[in-house]
């Protein structure tokens, strides 16, 4: 499973450094939008990678953007994450619609890096470029 990411985005490289410390079974690779890797994998989901308003789960054929993503990262992650899917019950187009209003405002309310986020040394073999 590969998450792309806005490297520039506090909240989303916080996200991922989350992601690190909780994947025990180590099964997500990360891509940044900004990568080359991440470009085309935003551009099979029909993301501008140049304005990234959602992060995309990419598991083989299957793509998931906003809400269906973080929901599926989070049962990735397992117990206690998996509890997370209690959220499918409230209706996507009312999930989505939050998630869109906080990516549009990440990064007045989170703030922005000039320089894309780098993994730590020991993270680094699970980054695509």
């Amino acid at each position: 499973m590969i998450v792309v990411f806005d490297a520039h985005c506090l909240l989303c490289s916080g996200s991922v450094q989350f992601l690190l410390r909780h994947d025990r079974s180590r099964q997500l690779r990360f891509a940044t939008a900004q990568s080359d890797a991440g470009k085309q994998l935003m551009s099979l989901a029909h993301i501008d990678a140049l304005a990234p308003e959602s992060f995309l789960l990419v598991d083989g054929e299957r793509i998931w953007t906003e809400t269906a993503a973080v929901l599926h990262v989070a049962h990735a992650l397992g117990w206690p994450w998996r509890l997370a899917w209690v959220a499918w019950l409230i209706p996507y187009p009312l999930r989505d619609a939050i998630y869109r209003w906080v990516a549009r405002n990440r990064y007045r309310w989170f703030g922005r890096r000039e320089v894309c986020f780098l993994p730590d040394p020991e993270d680094a073999e699970r980054f695509i470029r």
